[in-house]
């Protein structure tokens, strides 16, 4: 039995406001899927840092992905809303803006990868 190629996905979160709380990163890998916390691929989680930091995926056969990163500034494990289910933590994405009704679509966040991979997301 021939095992598939896995893959590292480095994810540098830019613009981190503040060292408090975790930086976390869920990964998709379908529309149906997305933004669900039910149906996470995988997730990761660092120390958040002022400016920056590095969060790597492992183990990722080559395919399409979405990223969703949250600074969980006060380390609640959630990502907090106020009533109208706008966050008040930082959210960002791959390849794509928050939009001003809500967040953009996994097709404008998808990326495939055939190898290690790096992405850079703004917070």
């Amino acid at each position: 039995m021939m095992l598939l190629a896995q893959h590292t996905i480095s994810v540098h979160v830019n613009n981190v406001p503040t060292k408090n709380g975790k930086v976390n990163v869920a990964v998709y890998n379908s529309d149906d899927a997305f933004l669900s916390f039910e149906s996470v691929l995988k997730t990761g989680s660092v120390p958040a840092n002022e400016g920056s930091v590095v969060l790597k995926i492992a183990n990722l056969p080559a395919g399409e992905y979405a990223l969703a990163v949250f600074h969980d500034e006060n380390d609640n494990g959630k990502l907090d809303t106020n009533w109208l289910g706008i966050p008040r933590e930082k959210v960002a994405f791959s390849n794509a803006e928050m939009k001003t009704f809500g967040p953009p679509k996994y097709r404008e966040c998808a990326f495939h990868i055939i190898s290690d991979y790096e992405i850079n997301i703004n917070l």
